[in-house]
Protein backbone atom coordinates (compact mmCIF):
# COMPACT_ATOMS: atom_id res chain seq x y z
CA UNK A 1 0.00 0.00 0.00
CA UNK A 2 1.00 3.91 -0.51
CA UNK A 3 0.23 5.68 2.81
CA UNK A 4 0.20 9.05 3.69
CA UNK A 5 0.39 10.45 7.16
CA UNK A 6 -0.32 13.95 8.15
CA UNK A 7 0.63 15.35 11.47
CA UNK A 8 0.57 19.04 12.34
CA UNK A 9 1.98 19.07 16.00
CA UNK A 10 5.44 19.87 16.31
CA UNK A 11 6.15 18.53 19.30
CA UNK A 12 8.34 15.15 19.94
CA UNK A 13 6.01 13.37 22.61
CA UNK A 14 3.64 10.19 23.04
CA UNK A 15 1.48 11.22 19.84
CA UNK A 16 4.11 12.35 17.31
CA UNK A 17 6.50 9.18 18.55
CA UNK A 18 3.39 6.73 17.58
CA UNK A 19 2.84 8.54 14.01
CA UNK A 20 6.76 7.92 13.84
CA UNK A 21 6.41 4.06 15.16
CA UNK A 22 3.57 3.91 12.26
CA UNK A 23 5.32 5.11 9.32
CA UNK A 24 8.58 3.75 9.83
CA UNK A 25 7.37 -0.18 10.97
CA UNK A 26 5.02 -0.16 8.11
CA UNK A 27 7.87 1.19 5.98
CA UNK A 28 9.91 -2.41 6.75
CA UNK A 29 6.93 -4.53 6.21
CA UNK A 30 6.93 -3.23 2.20
CA UNK A 31 4.82 -0.51 2.08
CA UNK A 32 5.41 3.20 0.60
CA UNK A 33 4.64 5.76 3.75
CA UNK A 34 5.59 9.08 3.76
CA UNK A 35 4.68 12.27 6.17
CA UNK A 36 2.80 15.93 5.80
CA UNK A 37 3.84 18.28 8.27
CA UNK A 38 5.21 21.66 9.29
CA UNK A 39 9.02 22.93 8.63
CA UNK A 40 11.31 23.96 11.78
CA UNK A 41 9.84 21.85 14.37
CA UNK A 42 11.51 18.89 16.70
CA UNK A 43 8.81 16.69 14.74
CA UNK A 44 10.29 17.56 11.24
CA UNK A 45 13.86 17.01 12.78
CA UNK A 46 13.03 13.85 13.89
CA UNK A 47 11.70 12.89 10.23
CA UNK A 48 14.49 14.11 8.69
CA UNK A 49 16.81 12.24 11.48
CA UNK A 50 14.90 8.88 10.77
CA UNK A 51 15.19 9.22 6.88
CA UNK A 52 11.60 9.07 6.26
CA UNK A 53 9.92 10.68 3.32
CA UNK A 54 8.34 14.22 3.86
CA UNK A 55 6.23 17.13 2.11
CA UNK A 56 5.84 19.93 4.38
CA UNK A 57 3.20 22.39 4.55
CA UNK A 58 2.37 25.48 6.64
CA UNK A 59 -1.13 23.73 7.72
CA UNK A 60 -1.56 27.39 9.30
CA UNK A 61 -5.44 26.52 10.00
CA UNK A 62 -8.46 24.37 9.60
CA UNK A 63 -9.03 26.63 5.95
CA UNK A 64 -5.48 27.01 4.80
CA UNK A 65 -6.61 26.92 1.01
CA UNK A 66 -3.59 26.80 -0.13
CA UNK A 67 -2.01 23.87 1.99
CA UNK A 68 -5.33 22.09 0.97
CA UNK A 69 -4.94 22.87 -2.91
CA UNK A 70 -1.18 21.53 -2.70
CA UNK A 71 -1.79 18.86 -0.75
CA UNK A 72 -4.70 17.23 -2.61
CA UNK A 73 -2.44 17.52 -5.73
CA UNK A 74 0.32 16.01 -4.08
CA UNK A 75 -2.29 12.63 -2.91
CA UNK A 76 -3.46 12.81 -6.14
CA UNK A 77 0.04 12.60 -8.41
CA UNK A 78 1.40 10.17 -5.59
CA UNK A 79 -1.87 7.47 -6.32
CA UNK A 80 -2.10 7.29 -2.21
CA UNK A 81 -4.47 4.16 -1.32
CA UNK A 82 -4.44 5.37 2.14
CA UNK A 83 -4.43 8.80 4.19
CA UNK A 84 -4.20 8.95 8.19
CA UNK A 85 -4.23 12.33 9.62
CA UNK A 86 -3.52 12.75 13.42
CA UNK A 87 -4.29 16.68 14.52
CA UNK A 88 -6.99 18.73 14.89
CA UNK A 89 -5.46 20.95 11.73
CA UNK A 90 -4.10 18.60 9.36
CA UNK A 91 -7.02 16.28 10.25
CA UNK A 92 -9.35 19.89 8.55
CA UNK A 93 -6.50 20.17 5.73
CA UNK A 94 -6.42 16.42 4.72
CA UNK A 95 -9.22 15.31 5.42
CA UNK A 96 -10.88 17.92 2.13
CA UNK A 97 -7.64 17.52 0.30
CA UNK A 98 -8.16 13.47 0.40
CA UNK A 99 -11.63 14.23 -0.74
CA UNK A 100 -11.36 16.10 -3.21
CA UNK A 101 -8.69 14.30 -4.50
CA UNK A 102 -10.49 10.99 -4.53
CA UNK A 103 -8.47 8.86 -1.87
CA UNK A 104 -9.70 5.53 -1.75
CA UNK A 105 -9.43 5.28 2.19
CA UNK A 106 -9.28 8.36 4.54
CA UNK A 107 -8.37 7.44 8.24
CA UNK A 108 -8.23 9.60 11.42
CA UNK A 109 -6.41 8.88 14.51
CA UNK A 110 -7.59 10.25 17.82
CA UNK A 111 -5.00 10.49 20.21
CA UNK A 112 -7.18 12.55 22.93
CA UNK A 113 -9.74 11.45 25.29
CA UNK A 114 -11.55 14.37 24.26
CA UNK A 115 -14.98 14.61 22.64
CA UNK A 116 -15.66 15.36 19.11
CA UNK A 117 -18.71 16.83 17.95
CA UNK A 118 -20.34 16.11 14.62
CA UNK A 119 -22.62 18.62 12.92
CA UNK A 120 -22.77 20.59 9.91
CA UNK A 121 -20.17 22.92 11.04
CA UNK A 122 -18.05 20.03 11.94
CA UNK A 123 -18.64 18.25 8.83
CA UNK A 124 -15.07 17.01 9.14
CA UNK A 125 -16.10 14.27 11.52
CA UNK A 126 -18.37 12.67 8.75
CA UNK A 127 -15.50 12.14 5.95
CA UNK A 128 -13.37 9.38 7.40
CA UNK A 129 -13.60 6.01 6.80
CA UNK A 130 -12.67 5.05 10.26
CA UNK A 131 -11.39 6.60 13.37
CA UNK A 132 -8.34 4.95 15.20
CA UNK A 133 -8.45 5.27 18.79
CA UNK A 134 -5.78 5.12 20.94
CA UNK A 135 -7.23 2.74 23.56
CA UNK A 136 -11.03 1.36 24.86
CA UNK A 137 -12.13 4.14 27.00
CA UNK A 138 -11.47 7.02 24.08
CA UNK A 139 -13.42 4.88 21.82
CA UNK A 140 -16.23 4.71 24.09
CA UNK A 141 -16.87 8.09 24.08
CA UNK A 142 -16.49 8.50 20.51
CA UNK A 143 -19.21 5.99 20.49
CA UNK A 144 -21.49 6.57 23.57
CA UNK A 145 -21.01 9.97 23.74
CA UNK A 146 -20.18 11.60 20.70
CA UNK A 147 -22.78 9.10 19.02
CA UNK A 148 -20.22 7.89 16.22
CA UNK A 149 -21.07 4.90 14.60
CA UNK A 150 -19.67 1.86 16.13
CA UNK A 151 -18.16 -0.16 13.30
CA UNK A 152 -16.19 3.08 12.16
CA UNK A 153 -14.05 3.56 15.51
CA UNK A 154 -11.19 0.89 16.69
CA UNK A 155 -9.32 0.64 19.06
CA UNK A 156 -5.62 0.27 18.31
CA UNK A 157 -3.65 1.22 21.50
CA UNK A 158 0.21 2.40 20.76
CA UNK A 159 2.71 -0.22 20.84
CA UNK A 160 6.27 -0.44 23.13
CA UNK A 161 9.14 -0.67 20.73
CA UNK A 162 11.53 -3.34 21.52
CA UNK A 163 13.87 -1.97 22.88
CA UNK A 164 12.09 -1.49 26.15
CA UNK A 165 11.61 -5.24 26.73
CA UNK A 166 15.40 -5.56 26.27
CA UNK A 167 15.93 -3.02 29.88
CA UNK A 168 18.33 -5.04 32.10
CA UNK A 169 18.45 -3.28 35.64
CA UNK A 170 21.97 -1.35 35.83
CA UNK A 171 22.15 1.36 39.14
CA UNK A 172 25.34 2.72 38.29
CA UNK A 173 22.95 5.01 36.07
CA UNK A 174 22.13 6.42 39.65
CA UNK A 175 24.91 8.15 40.30
CA UNK A 176 24.91 10.70 37.92
CA UNK A 177 21.88 12.01 39.76
CA UNK A 178 22.42 10.87 43.18
CA UNK A 179 26.01 10.13 45.94
CA UNK A 180 24.94 6.26 46.16
CA UNK A 181 23.48 3.53 43.52
CA UNK A 182 20.79 2.58 46.95
CA UNK A 183 19.61 5.61 46.83
CA UNK A 184 15.95 5.53 45.31
CA UNK A 185 14.96 7.10 41.76
CA UNK A 186 11.47 8.34 41.32
CA UNK A 187 11.35 9.16 37.63
CA UNK A 188 8.27 11.24 35.47
CA UNK A 189 8.49 11.02 31.92
CA UNK A 190 6.50 13.20 30.06
CA UNK A 191 6.07 16.77 28.16
CA UNK A 192 5.73 19.40 30.85
CA UNK A 193 2.63 21.10 29.61
CA UNK A 194 -0.46 21.46 32.33
CA UNK A 195 -2.18 18.22 31.33
CA UNK A 196 0.60 15.83 32.88
CA UNK A 197 0.17 16.99 36.31
CA UNK A 198 3.56 17.64 37.15
CA UNK A 199 2.66 19.61 39.86
CA UNK A 200 1.03 17.16 41.77
CA UNK A 201 4.32 14.82 41.40
CA UNK A 202 6.13 17.88 42.99
CA UNK A 203 3.54 18.22 46.00
CA UNK A 204 4.26 13.93 47.05
CA UNK A 205 7.82 14.61 47.18
CA UNK A 206 7.85 16.03 50.40
CA UNK A 207 6.10 13.05 51.79
CA UNK A 208 8.76 10.48 50.06
CA UNK A 209 11.36 11.75 51.25
CA UNK A 210 10.02 12.33 54.89
CA UNK A 211 10.11 7.95 54.44
CA UNK A 212 13.35 7.83 52.14
CA UNK A 213 15.54 10.99 52.57
CA UNK A 214 17.69 10.54 49.80
CA UNK A 215 15.04 9.56 47.22
CA UNK A 216 15.32 11.86 44.14
CA UNK A 217 12.64 12.55 41.35
CA UNK A 218 13.66 12.87 37.99
CA UNK A 219 11.46 14.62 35.38
CA UNK A 220 12.53 13.78 32.19
CA UNK A 221 11.13 16.47 29.43
CA UNK A 222 10.37 19.68 28.71
CA UNK A 223 8.04 22.00 27.63
CA UNK A 224 6.00 25.44 28.89
CA UNK A 225 5.68 24.55 32.30
CA UNK A 226 9.58 24.00 33.08
CA UNK A 227 10.43 27.72 34.48
CA UNK A 228 7.18 27.34 36.42
CA UNK A 229 7.44 23.89 37.88
CA UNK A 230 11.12 24.63 38.77
CA UNK A 231 10.00 27.70 40.70
CA UNK A 232 7.40 25.34 42.18
CA UNK A 233 10.21 22.72 43.47
CA UNK A 234 12.19 25.83 45.07
CA UNK A 235 9.17 27.30 46.84
CA UNK A 236 8.37 23.87 48.04
CA UNK A 237 11.66 23.49 49.38
CA UNK A 238 12.42 20.25 47.80
CA UNK A 239 14.71 21.56 44.40
CA UNK A 240 18.00 19.33 46.03
CA UNK A 241 15.66 16.53 45.40
CA UNK A 242 14.01 17.00 41.78
CA UNK A 243 16.45 17.05 38.98
CA UNK A 244 14.85 18.07 35.74
CA UNK A 245 16.41 16.17 33.19
CA UNK A 246 15.44 18.14 30.07
CA UNK A 247 13.93 16.35 26.48
CA UNK A 248 15.39 13.10 25.96
CA UNK A 249 14.72 12.11 22.20
CA UNK A 250 16.10 8.76 21.54
CA UNK A 251 13.68 5.50 23.06
CA UNK A 252 17.62 3.74 23.81
CA UNK A 253 17.97 6.86 25.99
CA UNK A 254 14.78 6.71 27.87
CA UNK A 255 14.80 2.76 28.24
CA UNK A 256 18.16 3.27 29.75
CA UNK A 257 16.59 5.95 32.36
CA UNK A 258 13.79 3.22 33.35
CA UNK A 259 16.87 0.69 34.04
CA UNK A 260 17.73 2.68 37.13
CA UNK A 261 14.41 3.91 37.93
CA UNK A 262 12.78 2.33 40.84
CA UNK A 263 9.44 3.46 40.56
CA UNK A 264 7.73 5.39 37.35
CA UNK A 265 4.99 7.64 38.18
CA UNK A 266 2.47 9.55 36.13
CA UNK A 267 0.49 12.10 37.60
CA UNK A 268 -1.75 13.36 34.49
CA UNK A 269 -5.39 15.09 34.89
CA UNK A 270 -6.26 13.11 31.63
CA UNK A 271 -4.61 10.71 29.52
CA UNK A 272 -5.67 8.26 26.50
CA UNK A 273 -3.23 5.04 27.19
CA UNK A 274 0.57 7.43 27.82
CA UNK A 275 2.80 5.58 25.74
CA UNK A 276 5.34 6.62 29.36
CA UNK A 277 3.84 4.08 31.76
CA UNK A 278 3.74 1.33 28.82
CA UNK A 279 7.27 1.60 27.93
CA UNK A 280 8.32 1.70 31.67
CA UNK A 281 5.96 -1.41 32.16
CA UNK A 282 8.22 -3.44 29.50
CA UNK A 283 11.24 -1.98 31.43
CA UNK A 284 10.28 -3.56 34.29
CA UNK A 285 10.05 -0.56 36.77
CA UNK A 286 6.92 -0.64 38.46
CA UNK A 287 4.51 2.04 37.73
CA UNK A 288 2.22 4.44 40.24
CA UNK A 289 -0.02 6.35 37.90
CA UNK A 290 -3.15 8.24 38.28
CA UNK A 291 -6.64 6.57 36.99
CA UNK A 292 -7.68 8.56 34.49
CA UNK A 293 -8.45 8.20 30.96
CA UNK A 294 -7.27 4.97 29.52
CA UNK A 295 -5.06 4.16 32.04
CA UNK A 296 -6.31 1.19 33.75
CA UNK A 297 -6.70 0.08 30.78
CA UNK A 298 -2.74 -1.16 31.16
CA UNK A 299 -2.32 -0.64 34.91
CA UNK A 300 -4.53 -3.10 37.07
CA UNK A 301 -4.32 -2.06 40.49
CA UNK A 302 -2.00 -4.57 42.42
CA UNK A 303 -1.68 -6.10 39.39
CA UNK A 304 0.35 -4.73 36.76
CA UNK A 305 0.95 -1.15 39.01
CA UNK A 306 -0.76 0.84 41.37
CA UNK A 307 -3.93 3.59 40.40
CA UNK A 308 -4.40 6.45 42.44
CA UNK A 309 -7.52 9.56 41.87
CA UNK A 310 -6.00 11.83 39.75
CA UNK A 311 -4.59 15.70 41.75
CA UNK A 312 -4.24 13.39 44.73
CA UNK A 313 -0.71 14.41 45.79
CA UNK A 314 -1.14 11.97 49.29
CA UNK A 315 -1.76 8.75 47.62
CA UNK A 316 0.51 9.23 45.00
CA UNK A 317 3.30 9.57 47.75
CA UNK A 318 1.35 6.90 49.37
CA UNK A 319 2.02 4.51 46.53
CA UNK A 320 5.82 5.39 45.56
CA UNK A 321 6.71 4.10 49.53
CA UNK A 322 4.82 1.09 48.92
CA UNK A 323 6.66 0.34 46.08
CA UNK A 324 10.01 1.48 47.55
CA UNK A 325 8.82 -0.81 50.79
CA UNK A 326 7.65 -3.80 49.21
CA UNK A 327 10.31 -5.45 47.67
CA UNK A 328 8.12 -8.53 46.75
CA UNK A 329 5.27 -6.54 45.84
CA UNK A 330 7.28 -4.02 43.11
CA UNK A 331 9.40 -7.44 41.93
CA UNK A 332 5.88 -9.10 40.68
CA UNK A 333 4.20 -5.89 39.73
CA UNK A 334 7.04 -5.47 37.20
CA UNK A 335 6.64 -8.82 36.19
CA UNK A 336 3.38 -8.59 35.88
CA UNK A 337 3.42 -5.73 33.92
CA UNK A 338 6.27 -6.87 31.36
CA UNK A 339 4.06 -9.55 30.43
CA UNK A 340 0.71 -7.72 29.84
CA UNK A 341 2.33 -5.05 27.63
CA UNK A 342 4.44 -8.05 25.81
CA UNK A 343 1.29 -10.14 24.63
CA UNK A 344 -1.10 -6.93 24.29
CA UNK A 345 0.75 -3.79 22.98
CA UNK A 346 4.25 -4.62 21.49
CA UNK A 347 5.04 -2.69 18.23
CA UNK A 348 4.05 -5.79 16.30
CA UNK A 349 0.66 -6.30 17.60
CA UNK A 350 -0.28 -2.05 16.86
CA UNK A 351 1.25 -2.84 13.65
CA UNK A 352 -0.48 -6.00 12.99
CA UNK A 353 -3.47 -4.03 13.20
CA UNK A 354 -3.29 -1.24 11.38
CA UNK A 355 -2.13 -3.20 8.44
CA UNK A 356 -5.13 -5.37 8.47
CA UNK A 357 -7.78 -2.39 9.17
CA UNK A 358 -5.98 -0.08 6.04
CA UNK A 359 -6.44 -4.06 4.07
CA UNK A 360 -9.69 -3.88 5.08
CA UNK A 361 -11.05 -0.43 3.90
CA UNK A 362 -9.00 -0.63 0.99
CA UNK A 363 -10.64 -4.09 -0.61
CA UNK A 364 -13.98 -2.62 0.61
CA UNK A 365 -13.44 0.47 -1.42
CA UNK A 366 -12.02 -1.50 -4.11
CA UNK A 367 -15.67 -3.81 -3.91
CA UNK A 368 -17.62 -0.92 -4.14
CA UNK A 369 -15.56 0.57 -6.86
CA UNK A 370 -16.24 -3.05 -8.87
CA UNK A 371 -19.80 -2.78 -8.16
Amino acid sequence: MRILHTEWSGDLGGQERRVLAEVTGLAKRGHYTAIVCRKQTRFYEECIRQGIELYTLPLRNPYDIQSIARLSKYIGGSRFDVINTHSGKDSWIAGIAARLAKAPVLVRTRHLNIPLKRSIFNFIHYLPDAYITCGNNMRKTLVEDCKFPPDDVVSIPTGVDDVFFDVKTDTRGKLKYVASEGAPIITNVGILRGVKGHEVTLRAVPKVIEAFPDAVFLLVGDGPKLNGLQAMARSLGIDSHVVFAGYVAAASDIAAIYAFSDVSVLSSHSEGVPQSVMQAMAASCPVVATAVGGVPEVVKHAHTGLLVNPSDHSALADGVIRVLKDKPLADSLAKNAKQFIFENHSASVMLDKIEALYYKLTEAKLLDSIR
